[in-house]
């Protein structure tokens, strides 16, 4: 019979183990939210595809392409979080200014939106500014202070 007892696992008496951990704490380059990419994904992926959700493409053309513009741009910045994590959580500022856009982008690239198209932005554009500042406030406690 194998034996189990939990003083096996232990990892502490490992010759090596302040090098697993630097290599470790490197590979992971400060993925405090890493939980985030995930979500931003997401809102990109709704924010392309909501006019044929919401149904307002044949009204707003120039919202619909506008939508799909800029959640393409969202996508591609959560890949890149994901990617690249310690260069691209400087980005987060970058959210943060898509999501703000998206809150105004009705009464700037529409033309007399309706409530739907008008609800549907703002919550789209709220999110994407709460991830993005969840994202850059996070980086910036991650960053090493001289």
């Amino acid at each position: 019979m194998a034996n189990v007892s939990p003083t096996r696992g232990d990892m502490s008496t490992h010759p090596d183990v302040s090098e697993m951990r630097t290599r470790y704490d490197r590979m992971l380059g400060g993925r405090d939210v890493a939980l985030v990419d995930g979500p931003v994904f997401l809102l990109g992926l709704y924010c392309a595809v909501s006019p044929w959700i919401v149904h307002y493409s044949a009204g707003q053309p120039a919202l619909m392409t506008h939508n799909l513009i800029v959640g393409i741009a969202i996508g591609v910045l959560a890949l890149g979080f994901t990617a690249a994590p310690a260069r691209m959580y400087g980005l987060s500022w970058a959210m943060c200014a898509l999501g703000i856009w998206m809150i105004i982008a009705p009464w700037v690239v529409g033309s007399s939106p309706d409530a739907g198209v008008v609800v549907n932005n703002v919550i789209i554009g709220a999110l994407a500014l709460l991830l993005g500042l969840m994202c850059a406030g996070t980086a910036a406690k991650s960053v090493p202070r001289s």
